[in-house]
């Protein structure tokens, strides 16, 4: 690794680059999906290689290759000065990076027990059949799908200024999904067990460390399925909402995450992914919730899927603020970002946001595990439901669509209890929640305590031309909101 970058840098000074940095990565990844308690596919890979980035004379050029050798890591600095030399008329604007300390040599490794890498193949396979099986055994279930997701990320980075990074991280998702079916009209019903994707190992596949009760969780399915085949379709209207943290996380990161990403909101996501309503000019001023609303960007918090030591540019990665008292304070940052904008933003320092995929993709700004906050000292999801008197109680992630600006949106979920004086009577089903995002924001009456604190997310946050995939997490709490818009999807279906 050291000789590799060595040759890169040097290579990069001597061509008069005034930043250059050297990525070396190893990502091992392999996923394993079940049906009907039945093996049906596999895949093992591994992507090595190198990237070598440099800013010569205020433009970036990049280039990567998979031969490990001294010539090749010279070879692509060469190639990166040039990229930079010929970019250099299409580029508006100069580059500057943010400054940031060195960190002469640091390692990191994520916080897990078991790397299932180091799990036999069978093992696997055994524990994910049987625990198919056991939902299939259950008298409502007529088919059964699961998928087991592993990925082990290695990287090893250095720059010009003397920063140098070791790093390892793993994360994994196993995850079950009951099916009912009705023979006679072909309707069908679904239930996925609720336990995110998580910067964890084996033994949270397992229940070793005692975070998810899987027997249980397993065991419900059925139940839980049969209730929602018989259940009441909604009366679309207006509800108060009582939102589980199993589904509040994906509306944080599409209404919250993505639009508060800054790259986004100046603009130079548009072709692709879209622009953000929470434009640089509203810092400071947009109401973007409740007084109670406070949301953090956080690349440090243990077990998150965009946990890291040190991002892609040798920034230390850092916890902050995005929303406090319901007003927008800060943004996701790389280091050009931070330093382009840093008058508008009140800080000169990135706050860690860069990532890369792949060795053979240059890092862009990415989102970290931006979270909403629980009160402290405040209620259990119980006391929360025991406020509304006429409403939903809404658990599990499923379908979701929104706007290219992230601010009109609707979401579905796993499953949907009707709310009544206070007490939960029964599933709904066809239920999804239709608003704005500030209005949706603004209408949130009161988060739960600590107690309720739950983080979820998923591997595949996309992103960039040519696209690239991150891991997110997103922490929330059970959360209040009054008056939400409440549709009936069959009926909205055309059904």
């Amino acid at each position: 690794m050291r000789s590799l970058a060595d040759a890169a840098l040097q290579r990069a000074r001597e061509l008069g680059a005034e930043h250059a940095d050297f990525r070396l990565e190893r990502i091992r990844s392999q996923d394993l999906s079940f049906r009907d308690g039945k093996l049906e596919g596999g895949r093992d890979g591994e992507d090595v290689g190198f990237a070598v980035r440099v800013l010569h004379q205020g433009t970036w050029g990049f280039a990567a290759a998979v031969d490990l050798t001294v010539d090749d890591a010279a070879k692509a600095a060469e190639q990166a000065v040039d990229l930079a030399s010929v970019s250099r008329g299409l580029s508006p604007t100069k580059v500057e990076l943010a400054d940031e300390p060195v960190y002469p040599d640091v390692t990191w490794v994520s916080a897990y027990e078991v790397n299932p890498f180091d799990v036999p193949d069978t093992e696997k396979i055994d524990r994910m059949v049987g625990n198919s099986v056991r939902v299939l055994a259950q008298s409502d279930v007529d088919h059964v799908t699961a998928q087991l997701q592993q990925v082990q990320e290695n990287k090893f980075y250095a720059d010009s200024h003397g920063t140098v990074t070791t790093q390892q991280r793993v994360r994994l998702h196993p995850v079950f999904e009951a099916v009912k079916v009705d023979p006679a009209t072909g309707r069908f019903e679904t239930m996925r067990t609720l336990p995110a994707p998580a910067g964890r190992g084996w033994e949270y596949a397992t229940g070793a460390d005692g975070v998810v009760d899987w027997g249980a969780a397993l065991d419900e399915l059925g139940p839980l399925l049969a209730e929602k085949f018989a259940a009441p379709s909604v009366h679309a209207g207006r509800y108060d909402l009582v939102i589980d943290p199993t589904n509040l996380w994906l509306t944080i990161h599409e209404s919250i995450g993505h639009a508060t990403e800054l790259d986004r909101a100046l603009g130079y996501e548009a072709n692709y992914a879209g622009t953000s309503f929470a434009t640089l000019d509203q810092l400071w001023t947009l109401r973007y919730g409740s007084p109670v609303m406070h949301v953090t960007g956080d690349r440090t918090v243990p077990h998150g899927l965009s946990t890291i030591g040190y991002d892609d540019e040798g920034v230390q990665t850092q916890r902050w603020d995005i929303v406090s008292g319901g007003t927008l304070v800060g943004y996701q940052l790389d280091r050009a970002m931070a330093a382009a904008n840093a008058s508008a933003l009140g800080t000169s320092r990135s706050n860690g946001c860069a990532f890369a995929d792949s060795p053979g993709h240059v890092p862009v700004q990415r989102m970290a595990n931006v979270s909403l906050q629980p009160a402290d000292g405040g209620p259990s999801t119980e006391e929360l439901i025991a406020q509304v008197d006429d409403g939903i109680y809404v658990v599990g992630d499923k379908s979701w669509s929104i706007d290219m600006q992230r601010y009109n949106f609707q979401f579905t979920g796993q499953r949907f209890y009707r709310i009544r004086g206070g007490e939960l009577d029964g599933q709904l089903r066809d239920v999804a929640y239709q608003a704005t995002t500030t209005d949706f924001w603004g209408s949130m009456a009161a988060v739960g305590g600590p107690q309720t604190y739950v983080l979820g997310g998923a591997f595949n946050c996309g992103k960039a031309q040519p696209g690239q995939i991150a891991p997110v997490s997103h922490g929330s709490p059970s959360a209040l909101f009054r008056d939400i818009r409440i549709l009936n999807t069959a009926e909205e279906g055309g059904q």
